[in-house]
């Protein structure tokens, strides 16, 4: 038997028989004794959602196909700003409103380098600006909101260093402020970005909202 506490707010006394998991739903396809032969189809567990993506997963997002056509994407190659999402949570983070956290492989061929600027090779800040954007926009997704996404604004943006080809590891940070949820789905949060360990950008009220709209509609 199952206790009516794991059935996420679906109270019951009656045992479940016929069970089988999923990566992220428990479906079941029978409840015994129902005296209306009712079937319950889907429950979706938070706690079994996914919570990390590979570089694949993450192209299959760019391509519309993670979170369904007409809904968050992320950019494709060469705008996607990181290899993976190494954690995502609906909570915790510094503020309690849910984190995201990625990373990015740097290679010394990457394609801002050699322009970005010649005999002097630096990735652009407004890049690692938008990768934040780019988290906060899947994580309003990867919670089930409906809807294209599109960065709204920043506050305060702070560089304290730089990305180089010297650089091996980029990560990335956002910690939710505020989720909003209704007519208007908008998410804020503050973000970072570390290189090699240490946090060279810091940037605060990160704005990003989703829209039934596709741009220049």
């Amino acid at each position: 038997m199952l206790p009516e506490q794991l059935l996420n707010g679906f109270a019951t006394s009656r045992p479940l028989q016929n069970l089988s998991f999923g990566t992220a739903k428990l479906h079941v396809l029978q409840a015994p004794e129902s005296n209306d032969d009712t079937r319950l189809k889907e429950f979706h567990f938070m706690s079994d959602r996914q919570t990390s993506y590979n570089y694949d997963e993450l192209l299959a997002c760019a391509r519309g196909e993670l979170f369904g056509q007409g809904n968050a994407q992320l950019p494709a190659p060469p705008m996607l700003m990181f290899d993976r999402i190494t954690n995502i949570a609906e909570d915790g983070g510094e503020y309690g409103k849910g984190s995201i956290r990625a990373e990015l492989d740097v290679k010394p061929d990457l394609w801002f380098f050699p322009c970005h600027f010649i005999n002097n090779e630096i990735m652009p800040g407004c890049l690692g600006l938008d990768a934040m954007w780019q988290l906060t926009g899947f994580f309003l997704g990867w919670l089930g909101e409906q809807g294209y996404g599109m960065a709204i604004s920043t506050g305060e943006v702070k560089f304290k260093g730089m990305v180089t080809p010297k650089t091996k590891l980029v990560e990335y940070g956002v910690d939710l402020k505020r989720v909003m949820r209704g007519r208007l789905v908008l998410g804020i949060g503050d973000g970072w970005l570390k290189a090699d360990g240490e946090t060279i950008y810091v940037a605060k009220d990160l704005k990003v909202a989703l829209s039934s709209e596709k741009a220049g509609q």
